[in-house]
């Protein structure tokens, strides 16, 4: 029996079509792309792609010699802009691209936007695949909600996955790193990963913020399945994964989303809209409905095929700005005269608002520098609706000070305490994150200013400080141990650092503090609001000496945090105290243990003695570049 070179047939119902339409249809990826059907006998695959302004639409690929004449898509008869068509006798792992001709004549050849892999770069088609996966994580994902929510403690650690551990051949698969991977997370003490972008991407340098393929996993790493698995393991192991997400703006490469179908399809028309001078990227048109329908859909298609905890929007900052990396006369006002993207604007709201809708349990998380009010306000209340926001302003001004000489850092003594102003404005995440450790501005270890000892007493007094001031946790892979190179993408972590004795004894100070932020309902019960910090001592910029409190929801449940970032030692150092109470130390950042200098650390007792303003004090020794944790005597 002869065999009809395409069959008629589609997954689109009338509705899909006004979903689409409204920008309002959040699940295409079950519609649009390459499905494996049945139709009328014949098993095959079933292609729908939207192009709009193009002359005819062909699929092309091995198994028609690349001859565009021999599987022609039909164009709908409701001018929805979408072609589709059935072609039977080919399933998994048929290569495949679609050739659209212009109505000037040229053709292009293009991988699929809503194909689930790619062939592996420089090669550029899309791949007959699927996302089904059989998972076994049902306990997590029942207790999902709680694992994410506000009330526990956040501690995330960002991974690169290609220049985490290379094998002895200098490759990474999802599936073949996870033993090692999850079991490092775990020893660790990290709660959640987040998995710098894993779809697919075609220049490395970019390190996957350069997306072709935002429905495909990056195909350098393994299969959708092999990248399930992993987050999986993951899941069973009790830890969260977060994934960066990039509807920020896409590259200009042929096989790609740029000039699609020969028009200004997916990115804004006006360069001064569409094109990202900084990236020399093309920048989403989030006016225009389809386009929002398929990124909206594309955040949905990760949370519910691959069970992703919480998708970090990138670059919000160049999406709400229209002036953003522009200069004078390079940008366009909005209506209001403004420089706010407002399209930009309501499609994040959109975004956030059908996320937090449809998937209740998840969190979506803005990389925002800027003050822009209520980012992670409800949308209901006047806001953008982001569940988090990365804490850019506490990074640059900790960092700034941890690089002054110790003979200055009284002048710059309010660094750290500022970002406590607005601590609770918004709902921050604290991120030490890939962007801080490449491009010339070296290492964390090598930031902090003095010699070599004191480069390490002073990260690690950074972290105690981080980990003990109000908002989630982030810190970047290799920072854990204190990597003495710049993060190169290309490699994999300097590990043999942990035969060093400074460089292991950090990461187990590391994995000491999460261990305590853990366990303690102090640093992450209130994590926040207001009432769960409170300052003793934060004008001390002659000592560079900082005290506060830590509060959870019960009074036995506080923590008293001293930092001496100073270079020098305190024998009997007076500070002030609320109460009178009890103190036993719990971490000291000076230990032994960590490759500090060993000054033991005692218990005390609150003295009737008023100071600072408080009715209580105590002495104590305190020693240079330290941070101690002190809990309160039950």
């Amino acid at each position: 029996m002869s065999t009809p070179p395409t069959l008629s047939f589609s997954l689109l119902t009338d509705y899909d079509i006004d979903l689409f339409r409204k920008g309002k249809h959040y699940r295409l990826y079950e519609k649009m792309g390459a499905h494996l059907v049945e139709v009328n006998g014949y098993k095959g695959v079933y292609f729908a792609v939207w192009a709009p302004n193009a002359k005819q639409v062909s699929v092309v690929g091995d198994f028609n010699n690349w001859k565009g004449v021999i599987h022609e898509l039909k164009y709908r008869w409701d001018d929805s802009g979408i072609w589709e068509g059935f072609i039977p006798n080919i399933g998994l792992g048929n290569i495949y691209k679609y050739e659209i001709e212009t109505h000037t004549g040229d053709v292009f050849l293009k991988a699929d936007p809503f194909g689930n892999i790619a062939e592996i770069p420089p090669q550029t088609a899309s791949i007959v695949s699927t996302t089904w996966y059989e998972w076994k994580d049902t306990m997590w994902m029942e207790e999902q909600h709680h694992k994410n929510s506000f009330q526990v403690p956040i501690s995330i650690y960002e991974i690169h996955l290609p220049s985490w551990k290379k094998d002895k051949n200098g490759n990474v698969n999802f599936r073949s790193i996870a033993p090692d991977l999850v079991a490092y997370i775990k020893e660790t003490g990290f709660t959640h990963v987040e998995f710098m972008p894993v779809t697919s991407y075609p220049y490395e340098p970019s390190w996957g913020y350069q997306v072709t393929g935002y429905y495909a996993v990056d195909s350098r790493l393994g299969s959708p399945q092999d990248l399930m698995f992993l987050i999986e393991e993951f899941h069973r192991n009790d830890i969260g994964v977060i994934m960066d997400w990039v509807p920020a703006h896409f590259p200009s490469d042929a096989h790609g989303l740029y000039r699609f179908d020969g028009s200004f399809l997916y990115e804004h028309e006006d360069e001064r809209q569409g094109y990202h001078p900084e990236w020399n990227t093309r920048i989403f048109n989030y006016g225009r409905n389809e386009v929002k329908s398929f990124l909206i859909s594309n955040a949905f298609f990760w949370l519910e095929r691959f069970h992703i905890d919480a998708l970090r929007v990138d670059a919000v900052t160049s999406m709400l700005y229209l002036d953003y990396a522009r200069k004078d006369g390079e940008w366009i006002a909005n209506k209001d005269g403004g420089n706010i993207n407002l399209e930009a604007l309501e499609f994040l709201k959109e975004f956030n608002t059908a996320v937090n809708k449809h998937y209740p349990n998840v969190k979506t998380i803005a990389e925002e520098s800027t003050s822009y009010p209520k980012l992670t306000h409800a949308v209901k209340d006047g806001g953008v609706g982001f569940g988090m926001k990365w804490m850019m302003g506490w990074m640059h001004d900790t960092i700034r000070y941890f690089k002054k000489d110790f003979l200055v850092r009284h002048s710059s003594h309010h660094d750290i305490t500022f970002s406590i102003s607005y601590a609770f404005d918004e709902k921050y995440v604290l991120p030490l994150s890939h962007d801080e450790v490449v491009h010339g501005k070296s290492p964390m270890l090598y930031k902090m200013f003095g010699d070599e000892w004191q480069k390490h007493a002073n990260l690690r007094a950074l972290y105690l400080w981080m980990y003990t001031h109000p908002g989630a946790k982030l810190l970047f892979m290799g920072d854990e141990f204190a990597q003495t190179l710049e993060w190169d993408f290309s490699a994999s972590l300097n590990w043999h650092l942990l035969e060093y004795e400074a460089h292991h004894k950090m990461k187990d100070f590391v994995t000491r503090l999460n261990k305590v932020y853990r366990e303690e309902k102090a640093l992450y019960e209130l994590n926040y609001e207001s009432a769960g910090m409170e300052w003793l001592h934060a004008d001390d910029s002659r000592n560079s000496v900082y005290v506060y409190l830590r509060k959870g929801k019960s009074r036995e449940d506080q923590l008293l945090v001293i930092l001496n970032l100073s270079s020098v030692p305190y024998k009997n150092f007076r500070i002030a105290l609320p109460d009178m109470s009890g103190w036993e130390p719990v971490v000291n950042s000076d230990d032994k243990e960590y490759w500090g200098s060993g000054k033991t650390i005692k218990s005390f007792k609150t003295k009737n003695v008023p100071h600072y303003g408080k009715e209580y004090s105590a002495d104590i020794d305190l020693p240079p570049l330290c941070g101690i944790i002190f809990r309160r005597k039950k």
